[in-house]
């Protein structure tokens, strides 16, 4: 029961964390305009959850339950996946591919590419 709690918590906190870096990018998130504020976030929260897993899979970093409360609630609820794909399918919609293209391929290689940097930095930091 604590662990579902303390997973709503760091939900909370990760999606109060997602709508304010959003604010950040609201003038640029005019219909048509490239969403850079969700993947903004989408590739924060890949570096993070790069440099975590890096940590907790090398040096046993964070308890159980600190990692469900960061992995699945901070984490989880600050990344945006679910936006991206509905952003994507929005300007595929409204006829701009190119803009549905290049939203999948920046999201896809900034994101694996900012999880593959977190490993690297964490264990080059940690050794």
């Amino acid at each position: 029961m604590i662990r579902l709690l303390l997973v709503g918590l760091g939900g909370f906190c990760g999606s109060v964390l997602r709508y304010l870096v959003g604010t950040l990018f609201e003038p640029q998130a005019a219909r048509g305009a490239f969403p850079i504020g969700t993947l903004a976030v989408n590739v924060v929260g890949c570096l993070a959850v790069g440099v975590l897993a890096e940590l907790v899979e090398s040096r046993g970093f964070l308890r159980p339950d600190t990692r469900a409360l960061v992995f699945i609630g901070l984490l989880g609820g600050f990344t945006t996946f679910s936006t991206f794909a509905n952003e994507t399918v929005t300007a595929a919609k409204d006829g701009d591919a190119a803009m549905a293209l290049l939203n999948v391929s920046a999201t896809v290689l900034l994101c694996l590419g900012a999880a593959w940097a977190g490993r690297v930095l964490a264990h080059s930091l940690w050794r």
